[in-house]
């Protein structure tokens, strides 16, 4: 779990991270400086839900009954997947976008006052921070209680990102972002797949969906569910040794048709220049959501 936990925290971390780049270098180029406490205080105040948020879905949910803990886990993962596949097809039509809509925002947002500012700030962060909250709950009940490669993979992405942020910010460092969302949308569909099988499993546990003991395959003897490769695919992918019917034909539907939208070449638009990070101090545009 801890591969895929900094996969998916260095991915939300960095839209977070973006979206606080442009805002703050807008306002500084523009000398509009006094507006900065602001945007941090709706960054802040989303941030800080949204760990509340997660903080009360992993631990308030643990005097729940066996059942109430599966019904609940097995939605938060397929919730975790809506907001995943949305996220990876969002940011592939929004990479070019992204910059422009954010300082049209905050320019208006200027005219109406401080709380305006705020929320554009909480809104822009808060979206990142709900995703983060559930994908943090859905992986955690994944991994199994007591395990802490989740919340270290979360560390070291979240970290890792709060990082290129800040090198994005000071011009130190370009980023192709259409690639970069590209790849790690692939990584992350196959990663979700894994997800969808796991709540499906805990739906199957808890008795709202059938074939809990209708099993597609098992493969223990190929691949032992403790060793080393058995250990590195449920890492990174969920793997499961011994898949429902159910869980595998979710699988493998889902990577099928999400990988084949998500691949297929978009519509022509007019010609822009490939999107890459980069920002400096008194700089407003980051040549990555430009």
């Amino acid at each position: 779990m801890f591969a895929s936990n900094a996969l998916i925290g260095l991915r939300e971390g960095l839209e977070a991270a973006l979206v606080v780049v442009i805002l703050v270098a807008f306002l500084v180029k523009t000398g509009r400086q006094w507006a900065l406490r602001w945007v941090w205080l709706g960054v802040g105040t989303a941030v800080l839900l949204s760990v509340v948020l997660g903080a009360v879905l992993t631990y308030g949910t643990s005097r729940l009954s066996f059942e109430a803990q599966q019904v609940i886990g097995g939605l938060a993962s397929i919730l975790a997947v809506v907001f995943v596949t949305g996220m990876v097809f969002w940011m592939r039509s929004a990479a070019r976008t992204i910059s422009g809509e954010l300082k049209g925002r905050l320019d208006r947002a200027l005219d109406l006052g401080p709380v305006a500012v705020a929320l554009v700030g909480f809104l822009g962060v808060g979206r990142e921070g709900l995703e983060t909250a559930i994908f943090f709950y859905a992986t955690t009940q994944a991994a199994g209680r007591g395990n802490v490669q989740p919340l270290l993979g979360w560390a070291l992405g979240l970290a890792g990102a709060m990082l290129l942020g800040w090198l994005i910010y000071k011009g130190a460092v370009r980023i192709n972002l259409t690639k970069f969302f590209r790849w790690t949308g692939i990584l992350l569909v196959v990663v979700a797949a894994g997800i969808l099988a796991y709540g499906l499993h805990d739906l199957q546990e808890a008795g709202l969906v059938p074939g809990l003991n209708t099993i597609a395959f098992a493969v223990s003897a190929v691949i032992a569910h403790d060793g080393w490769l058995g250990n590195l695919l449920r890492g990174i992918f969920n793997y499961t040794p011994r898949p429902t019917v159910v869980q595998a034909v979710a699988w493998t539907l889902y990577v099928a048709v999400i990988l084949t939208l998500f691949l297929r070449p978009q519509r022509a638009t007019t010609p822009q220049p490939q999107p890459t990070a980069e920002a400096t101090p008194h700089s407003s545009q980051p040549a990555a959501a430009s």
